[in-house]
């Protein structure tokens, strides 16, 4: 997510330098703040392990919804508009029992803070994203900075962990592709039991693309349970031993081909390397986690949308009379772009952008300081990093003073 976020932090930043604005073909119909909610499409993992008495159970299954919440990145290589400072989002989805809201908080760095709520009241799940940006030439890699924290109030617990690291390679030609790597720690603030789970970079020769494998372990390391898949597709769970066995047969088995190979190492390349095949291989006893839900037959003309994605934008009058003015579906540059418009949503995003320096400069000039309206600032009641924390009396529905940003 935040990795296509950050290509385009970077035309924010160059284009503060020499006033060139990115184009708008480089971006996908959605805000950041709507592609952050992409996180709650598998929303039924928390449910479910909400259900579950046994705590390693319920890692497991937190840990398949990490894995789940950044699989609708694969192949998304779009840029999301970056929101503008006081923009919010919201989904209410009756049929998945969550409601969410997020802001953007912050622009100078960009951060985007979110709250979800469980409507049968069993989960509260927050965070906040600052896309930190690198760049490597032909890739550009954003590395997620900010906590993210579920709460499943049954059990009276808290999880927190940190999204990987996302990297979009061919940025200046050639075909683009993700992956994602790096490691991800969610730990049980109550029980201690703490899941390690590593997104592997794929490698010289593709073996590794988009895996993910990991171990829950108790507060004194032992180990509980393996985990592994790919987190463009599933997630399994299974006996650590038995793991351990066939990850050692597994390496024998590639040593003995490389050696039978005499492999040539040429220069490292950023095209996209094919995988060995494209589906995981099912050690016996394996249990399965999650499965990611196909995308819709239209999807490649839709820069490549899920089907939960497809629907973020949707207003109708009802809800239009009840949203506030700050909400991204009433963005005229989006709207604009998702009606095909392509050179009005350039013009409508230029002046978006244009309107949001002159207030910048007025606040400025005024030594007015900006207000966020539903978040503010504070640590992480579990971990104590730096966070953006719900304010509350959104959903009051009671509105005013809100800033006229489009």
């Amino acid at each position: 997510t935040v990795l296509a976020e950050e290509r385009l932090e970077l035309g924010l930043e160059i284009w503060e330098l020499s006033k060139i604005t990115m184009p708008v073909i480089f971006n996908e119909p959605l805000s950041f703040l709507q592609r952050l909610t992409e996180y709650m499409e598998h929303t039924y993992l928390i449910h479910k392990a909400s259900s579950l008495s046994d705590p390693v159970e319920r890692m497991q299954c937190v840990a398949a919804f990490a894995v789940s919440a950044v699989a609708s990145q694969w192949e998304r290589t779009g840029k999301p508009f970056n929101p503008l400072l006081g923009e919010t989002y919201e989904l209410v989805r009756d049929d998945l029992g969550f409601r969410l809201i997020s802001e953007q908080v912050s622009h100078h760095p960009p951060i985007s803070a979110f709250h979800a709520e469980g409507l049968n009241n069993d989960f509260i799940f927050h965070g906040s994203i600052y896309p930190k940006l690198k760049f490597w030439g032909k890739s550009v890699e954003a590395e997620p900075k900010g906590t993210i924290t579920l709460e499943l109030l049954e059990h009276n617990e808290a999880y927190t962990w940190t999204n990987p690291t996302c990297c979009v390679h061919n940025i200046i030609v050639g075909k683009l592709w993700i992956e994602q790597y790096g490691n991800v720690e969610i730990i049980n603030h109550k029980t201690g039991d703490k899941c390690v789970l590593n997104f592997k970079p794929c490698g010289l020769f593709g073996k590794e693309l988009h895996k993910v494998e990991g171990y829950i372990q108790d507060k004194s390391k032992k180990k509980l349970c393996a985990l592994y898949g790919k987190w463009t597709e599933c997630l399994y769970s299974v006996d650590p031993a038995t793991f351990d066995a066939y990850k050692k047969n597994d390496k024998k088995n590639t040593e003995e081909k490389k050696n039978s190979k005499q492999m040539s190492t040429s220069e490292e390349s950023d095209e996209m390397p094919m995988p060995d095949s494209e589906s995981v291989f099912i050690i016996p006893g394996s249990v399965l986690l999650w499965r990611i839900a196909p995308r819709p037959p239209n999807s490649a003309q839709m820069y490549n949308f899920t089907s939960f994605a497809m629907v973020l934008n949707e207003v109708d009058k009802d809800m239009e009379s009840v949203i506030p003015k700050t909400d991204c579906r009433l963005r005229p540059d989006i709207r604009a772009m998702e009606n095909g418009e392509i050179d009005q949503a350039s013009e409508e995003k230029k002046r978006l952008e244009e309107k949001q320096r002159a207030a910048r400069k007025n606040r400025s000039k005024s030594e007015e300081d900006w207000k966020t309206r539903w978040f503010h600032q504070g640590p992480n009641p579990y971990n104590g990093a730096q966070d953006w924390i719900y304010s509350g009396s959104y959903w009051d529905r009671n509105y005013f003073n809100l800033p006229d940003i489009y």
